[in-house]
């Protein structure tokens, strides 16, 4: 356990200086030296609640889920209210005032990650049922997409949505139940795709961006460009030419080409590593954890991590549609920084306090009860004549029924 602690410390903390020294060579050629600072600070806070979190035992959440999830969802709503949310690209899904930021869907996440562990754990044996083991769950997790999805945040609400089946199946439900629910969101989703004329073109750019380079293409095509401009080596830390005004958003979706452009292939391969040990270093903590309620709740963090940080890499390398969700760690973000380092120290914290009781893989050692005085008077009974001298855990058999009578 102790291993796969110092991985994943030594893994995020890793992301976050690389994260840094990116913010950094974006802001070298007259950039916004805001974002750089606030990259700072937000790190710093989030180093903070970190630690307090990896701390506190992680199973106070058990008692406090509903506190978190009410929060979120008050939040969600009053996001999408006009005097409180802020329009930002077309979406209402941030709070701004001043300098200071922040995406309620960030907070969500880890929210709607600790309710279905807290489901799956207290409706354990109820898991493999349709009713208890997906309709009730489900519909807390759909009123929950729903405020992220009107927003509009369609990424988020995929990624989210991912991660809840996922820990579904992990608590025991059936894929009997969930394939039809997934082949029913799956067609929903085509629907809506074919009816928004945003989305529906940024899928087209997705088949053939070079097609559509100077349109709805542009910003994965100059990704793209970014990516194999750096060869092998790069061009070296701050000589980008990308960030120079043509590639959108390289200080948040999309940094990982500008790693590519500036340190290249093998900097790049290594983020992908990094990544890697991480996601096994958690899914280790979680089987470890010391409870049902710690394994799913760290087999949802670390998943969470992991396929958030697949959909980004697959998204500035063109192999799946934009879908404008940050690099974990890397990416320009206070929100969601923050609430990333706090889900490490939720990952800590099961770590810290695995491996004193039994793990979930170890067998279950039954102690027997004392041995009640009616069935030591049989027993002297049944030796006085000669009959078989039955257990305690044969007490209940048909046969020693019979015999006490």
């Amino acid at each position: 356990m102790r291993v796969a602690t110092m991985f994943l410390v030594l893994s995020v903390a890793g992301l976050l200086t690389l994260g840094v020294v990116m913010q950094y060579s974006a802001v070298i050629y007259g950039g916004n030296q805001t974002f750089l600072f606030k990259q700072l600070c937000w790190t710093a806070l989030g180093l903070f609640f970190c630690l307090m979190v990896a701390i506190i035992d992680y199973r106070w959440l058990k008692d406090w889920f509903w506190l978190l999830l009410g929060v979120a969802v008050v939040l969600l709503a009053l996001v999408l209210h006009p005097d409180f949310g802020t329009r930002i690209n077309g979406a209402r899904r941030w709070f701004v005032y001043g300098w200071f930021s922040f995406q309620p869907s960030e907070c969500a996440k880890l929210a709607l990650i600790t309710f279905v562990a807290w489901y799956g754990d207290r409706y354990r044996r109820y898991m493999p049922t349709f009713w208890q083991g997906l309709v009730i769950p489900g519909l807390m997790i759909s009123s929950v997409l729903g405020l992220i999805f009107v927003e509009p945040d369609w990424g988020a609400t995929i990624l989210l949505g991912a991660v809840s089946v996922v820990m579904l199946l992990v608590a025991g439900a059936r894929w009997k139940f969930v394939v039809p629910l997934l082949i029913g969101a799956a067609a929903l989703l085509v629907i809506l795709l074919i009816l928004d004329p945003v989305r529906s073109e940024r899928l087209r750019a997705w088949f053939n961006p070079e097609m559509m380079k100077d349109d709805a293409g542009y910003q994965v095509w100059q990704s793209l460009l970014a990516l194999g401009s750096g060869g092998l080596e790069g061009l070296g830390l701050g000589n980008g030419r990308q960030k120079l005004g043509f590639l959108p958003l390289h200080q948040t979706d999309f940094i990982f080409p500008l790693i590519g452009e500036e340190l290249g292939l093998v900097a790049t391969m290594g983020v992908i590593l990094v990544f890697a040990v991480l996601i096994v270093s958690g899914v280790f903590i979680a089987a470890k954890a010391r409870d049902n309620f710690g394994f799913l709740l760290g087999s949802g963090i670390t998943f969470l991590i992991g396929l958030q940080a697949f959909v980004n890499i697959g998204v500035v390398t063109n192999t799946l549609p934009n879908k404008g969700l940050a690099l974990p760690f890397i990416s320009y973000g206070g929100s969601s920084l923050l609430m990333m380092l706090v889900s490490v120290g939720v990952l800590i914290s099961i770590a810290r306090r695995g491996g004193k009781s039994q793990s979930l893989m170890a067998p279950v050692t039954v102690e027997s009860e004392p041995m009640p005085a009616w069935v030591d008077a049989e027993i002297s009974v049944n030796a006085k004549w000669r009959l078989p001298v039955v257990g305690p855990a044969d007490i209940s058999s048909p046969g020693w029924r019979s015999v006490k009578k």
